[in-house]
């Protein structure tokens, strides 16, 4: 099973699930628990090979991964932290994962807060993937996840979001990253599925202004998804919202979260 933390207030209170992106952990959420926490029952989930999801702590997984393995594994931690139904909140791959779970079971998901989102792959990220399933099996991952992270986020002001992410990406064996790369194979299909179909469940996008490569088509599609869909654009701010922008994420998602459900408040 995968590692979670729990952070518990009463029965009374709403469950928020943070899910993170691929080569990070639980820990990205730091700035995020301490305001959460006063609000809501939070869950934290570390995915399969990330964090502490690791051997000895989780059994090896044996085949290919899949986003139905990765997500049945999320509700198996949800599960066993006896948290039915919750508002989600992921960051970059975490947000594929999250609406994945919305499509699957969506009595389990109250909202969808999904920060960093990426509903399309354009030209230059399509070349990156090309790029790095070419030559994943034939150099280090961390060469090739220290250039994507730099590419994604270039800024002198993404310099921590950077580091972060590279910081935890080290915890990764380059079997781990490989099994997760290849998951690139199957998400265009899926993002085309996200694209077309606004699921009728409460969804606000937190997109960085200099978020260059995946604002654009988020903004494109919130334009068309109007009637559960809500675009909050973070200026001074690229991929990694959470980070760059803690305490205006915070104040945003937390008030998303309350004019949802006068229990949540």
């Amino acid at each position: 099973m995968l590692h979670y933390r729990k952070h518990f207030l009463s029965p009374g209170h709403e469950w928020v699930v943070f899910v993170h992106g691929a080569g990070g952990s639980s820990s990205i959420w730091y700035r995020q628990v301490r305001e959460f926490r006063k609000n809501f029952n939070v869950l934290l989930i570390d995915l399969r090979g990330h964090g502490d999801s690791q051997p000895p702590l989780l059994v090896p997984f044996e085949g290919e991964y899949s986003f139905d393995v990765l997500t049945g594994e999320i509700l198996e931690a949800m599960d066993d932290a006896g948290v039915y139904a919750a508002h989600f909140v992921g960051i970059s791959l975490g947000c594929i994962l999250i609406r994945i779970l919305g499509e699957q079971v969506p009595d389990r998901v109250k909202s969808m807060i999904l920060g960093g989102a990426v509903v399309r792959l354009n030209l230059r990220s399509r070349f990156l993937v090309a790029v790095g399933n070419l030559v994943k099996r034939f150099i280090p991952f961390m060469w090739l996840y220290k250039l994507f992270a730099w590419i994604i986020m270039p800024r002198e002001r993404h310099r921590e979001s950077r580091t972060l992410f590279v910081s935890q990406a080290r915890k990764l064996c380059q079997k781990e990253f490989i099994r997760w790369f290849k998951l690139t194979y199957g998400v265009s299909p899926l993002l085309r599925l996200f694209e077309e179909k606004e699921l009728p469940i409460p969804t606000l996008y937190m997109m960085g202004e200099e978020d260059y490569m995946f604002l654009p088509p988020v903004s494109q599609m919130a334009r068309r998804h109007t009637r559960y869909t809500r675009l909050e654009v973070i200026p001074e701010s690229g991929h990694v919202v959470n980070v760059d922008r803690p305490e205006l994420f915070n104040r945003l998602s937390i008030g998303f979260i309350h004019g949802l459900s006068p229990s949540a408040a």
